[in-house]
């Protein structure tokens, strides 16, 4: 039962991790409506009429999006190298709960592509949304938030299952001391 809420976890987490460099790498965070024709940009380039072209305008808030959502996929690729460790029974981690550590990074990493969005969204809502009229926000942005979803479900099943691991612990200490008696 235990392994369940690892794999689980693990499960969640690399499947975050992947939605976290698509919507990363992608160009559809935003689609709008520029001289009659569409147009439609991400974190690095925006598209015109069939031609894509590199944002070089260094903005505090692209920026900070960026190394958000780079930060977040960076943290959740430590969590998911330390829950499949956690799998692995080593003589030298055994006061070190890797399980417990990659439920940290999973939330860590949470809390960065949450940063990342509000960012973004707080921009595009006040500023960029006012400036272009027709815009809608697209499947780019839609996959972060839906990574952040699976990043959180990831920490939250290895912490259930730190909190399980410790609950088996500590009945297996307190049986085992009663049987000595």
């Amino acid at each position: 039962m235990m392994y369940s809420f690892m794999g689980g976890g693990l499960f969640c987490a690399i499947v975050g991790n992947i939605l976290l460099v698509v919507s990363t790498a992608t160009d559809y965070w935003m689609q709008y409506r520029l001289s009659g024709s569409f147009a439609h940009q991400g974190l690095w380039r925006y598209c015109m009429s069939g031609k894509c072209y590199m944002q070089t305008d260094s903005i505090a808030y692209w920026n900070a999006t960026r190394a958000f959502m780079i930060l977040s996929a960076m943290s959740c690729f430590a969590g998911i190298i330390a829950g499949i460790l956690s799998f692995a029974h080593f003589s030298a981690f055994e006061r070190f709960n890797r399980s417990f550590a990659a439920g940290i990074m999973f939330f860590v990493s949470t809390l960065f592509v949450l940063l990342a969005m509000a960012i973004y969204t707080g921009v595009t809502v006040n500023f960029l949304g006012k400036r272009f009229g027709d815009w809608r926000f697209s499947w780019s942005y839609i996959l972060g938030w839906v990574a952040l979803l699976m990043n959180f479900f990831a920490g939250w099943l290895m912490h259930f299952h730190f909190k399980f691991f410790l609950k088996c612990l500590f009945s297996f200490c307190v049986v085992g001391a009663l049987y000595k008696r």
